[in-house]
């Protein structure tokens, strides 16, 4: 696996984004920076993490191709590729908050954004990044985020982690491209945080009690209302509340 190491970058999924644009780049390709000055999660929030404690790398996967009924399943075996790492390293309490959210306990320590672009030649390629809370102790007026090392109580090769958790993604890419997603969308399922209890929503600032259901392969929650009727939301459309 080929592992490109930076000090510092904007962001490693702008860096990665350009490079593909310039050269041949292997698949499965990894940049890590020790200090990402401008880290991005969903829908422009910005990541912010302690320089030197924690993990920001982005995976280059080419040529996913993906259905529009198919569009979540690359989030999802991030997620649990993720997921599994961390429990192969006897962490317990992980659990994906939906729709990109790594949590240990009850707290966010971990984040996923996918970029996907077109080269001019057709080919398709995506840029996954992911920002990881590993051996940083202190959370200044960050009251649900927490760390591996918090949680677990020791602290962890970020490296080692890195590559175990771009292993795990090769494998379940793999899986994916042999139209065997149900594994994944079954460990998904199974670590789904607050799946099947009672939990708060908020939805244009009005809020409302549910119960998580699942997530639909094009990423929409799907939440029991009180009338028990069946609701899909898109991503940013509700939150939440924890």
């Amino acid at each position: 696996m080929n592992v490109i190491k930076l000090s510092a970058i904007n962001s490693t999924n702008d860096y990665l984004k350009q490079l593909c644009t310039t050269q041949y780049v292997e698949n499965f390709t990894l940049v890590v920076a020790e200090n990402q000055i401008q880290g991005r999660g969903q829908m422009g929030a910005e990541w912010q993490v302690e320089p030197g404690k924690n993990l920001t790398f982005s995976v280059l996967v080419k040529d996913l191709l993906l259905g529009i009924d198919e569009i979540f399943n690359l989030n999802a075996a991030t997620a649990v590729s993720i997921a599994q790492a961390l429990e192969n390293e006897n962490i317990s309490g992980i659990s994906i908050k939906w729709p990109n959210d790594i949590l240990a306990g009850n707290k966010k320590t971990g984040g996923i954004l996918i970029e996907n672009s077109i080269k001019n030649n057709g080919e398709i390629f995506s840029i996954i990044g992911i920002g990881l809370n590993v051996n940083q102790m202190g959370f200044n007026g960050l009251p649900k985020a927490t760390s591996l090392f918090n949680h677990a109580g020791r602290q962890f090769d970020k490296y080692d982690l890195m590559v175990k958790i771009g292993e795990q993604l090769k494998q379940n890419v793999s899986r994916l491209r042999n139209d065997d997603s149900s594994s994944i969308w079954k460990y998904y399922e199974q670590k789904l945080y607050r799946k099947g209890i009672p939990s708060a929503f908020e939805k244009n600032n009005e809020r409302f009690m549910g119960i998580i259901k699942g997530v639909g392969k094009t990423g929409l929650l799907q939440v029991q209302l009180e009338d028990d009727t069946i609701a899909e939301y898109k991503i940013k459309e509700v939150q939440l509340l924890y």
